[in-house]
């Protein structure tokens, strides 16, 4: 049996070799592509997400949801799929790894192209300790490029990169369960392609289909990617994710970890920019104490304006709205002079959120002739106001077929 493994307990076991053959690497790296594409188009995404995990932990699973919580809509970066090589291919075969020279040189080519320029997931990257050293490298580069370009045409294209490690964690028994029921699906939906002639063959890993390659994949992660990963915890954003869980379980779990946090990721200068105008999360803390507050309000110090608002609604406004219950949305529009007080449109818009409804108000000006003057000619207006107001609220879950 193998040792307890302890997710909580990082070690650094990153050598003077690894940092020495580490630099080896990436500096070659670097000089191919800076002799390939130039030194201005050494531009990298502004936000990359490592994600890692354990053999079965739900990477595929999870990343469109990871995807959508970051605003990201360029595909993830899987670096086993780039790996696509023979001779890579048997060696993902038998559980092992591939060249960390060749995985730094195909994931930094990869990174330079255009559609990751504003962000990607990167799924697989860093899994040795000279891999993190290379990312580590990487990361200087680039914060030396924003430096270097930041008072220039071009410095949109060299921000100050913001690094999140996401780490989805199993323990060995799920890990090796869910390899072994993903083989069991694939061969299934192979049998039935290759019965019926409809849809297309999915690869099956030889790990998914062999208990004792499945749990030597998962050694592999324990005794080599864990420590890699583990040791970006001082250095990156890092998000350590329970996996364990059903789908919306670890779902939650990744949402909490990916709060937007201005402060880190901004630029300090824009961030100074946008202080003085709060978070939304903090604007909504107390917004129902404070709407209870407003509405009880009305109700001591302006009772007759309130009554009259609440009539109003209760007999113009209602009737229309429940005719619109399927779609829930109603326009009504009227021209009250009630609502010429600001004060009145307010507690319109209280009531309808007391009540479970989205109200805002468009006003215009409507100018009505009412005289002439026969000596000028010159038409006289009278004007008044026209509110528009839009009410929406969740429609009834009944339609006709």
């Amino acid at each position: 049996m193998s040792a307890p493994f302890n997710p909580s307990d990082p070690t650094d076991v990153t050598s003077d070799l690894e940092i020495k053959d580490a630099q080896v690497i990436f500096n070659t790296v670097w000089r191919t592509l800076t002799e390939d594409v130039g030194h201005e188009h050494l531009t990298f995404p502004k936000e990359l997400i490592l994600l890692g995990g354990a053999p079965g932990a739900g990477k595929g699973t999870h990343t469109r949801f990871i995807m959508q919580a970051r605003g990201l809509t360029c595909p993830p970066i899987v670096v086993s799929n780039l790996l696509n090589t023979p001779e890579a291919q048997k060696i993902k075969d038998d559980g092992r790894m591939v060249g960390d020279q060749e995985v730094v040189g195909i994931v930094l080519r990869e990174l330079l192209k255009e559609q990751y320029r504003d962000g990607a997931v990167l799924d697989g990257f860093p899994r040795t300790s000279v891999q993190v050293e290379c990312l580590k490298m990487l990361v200087d580069r680039v914060v030396q490029l924003h430096g270097e370009y930041a008072d220039t045409p071009l410095a949109i294209n060299f921000r100050r990169p913001t690094i999140h490690a996401m780490v989805l964690f199993v323990g060995e028994k799920t890990s090796v369960d869910r390899q072994l029921q993903r083989g069991k699906e694939i061969e299934a939906y192979n049998r039935e392609v290759t019965e019926t002639g409809i849809g297309r063959l999915h690869e099956v890993r030889s790990t998914d289909l062999d208990p004792e390659k499945a749990r030597r994949r998962y050694q592999v992660f324990k005794e080599k990617t864990w420590d890699a990963l583990q040791s970006l915890k001082e250095i990156y954003h890092y998000h350590f994710i329970n996996a364990e869980g059903a789908i919306d379980e670890v779902e939650a779990n990744i949402l909490r970890e990916l709060q937007y946090q201005s402060s880190l990721e901004l630029d300090p200068r824009t961030f100074d920019r946008l202080s003085p105008i709060p978070l939304a999360e903090e604007i909504i803390i107390h917004a129902r104490q404070d709407l209870v507050r407003r509405l009880d309000s009305y109700e001591l110090e302006h009772s007759e304006l309130f009554g009259k608002v609440v009539e109003l609604v209760e007999s113009r406004f209602m009737p229309i709205i429940t005719r619109h219950a399927l779609s829930g949305r109603a326009i009504v529009n009227n021209e009250d002079s009630l609502f010429d007080d600001p004060l009145a449109l307010a507690m319109l818009i209280d009531i309808f959120s007391e009540r479970g409804f989205n109200a805002c108000v468009d006003k215009t000006i409507r100018k009505t002739p009412n005289s002439v003057d026969l000596q000028t000619g010159t038409i006289g207006f009278l004007e008044h106001s026209v509110y528009r107001i839009h009410i929406r609220f969740e429609g009834s879950s009944i339609r006709r077929g």
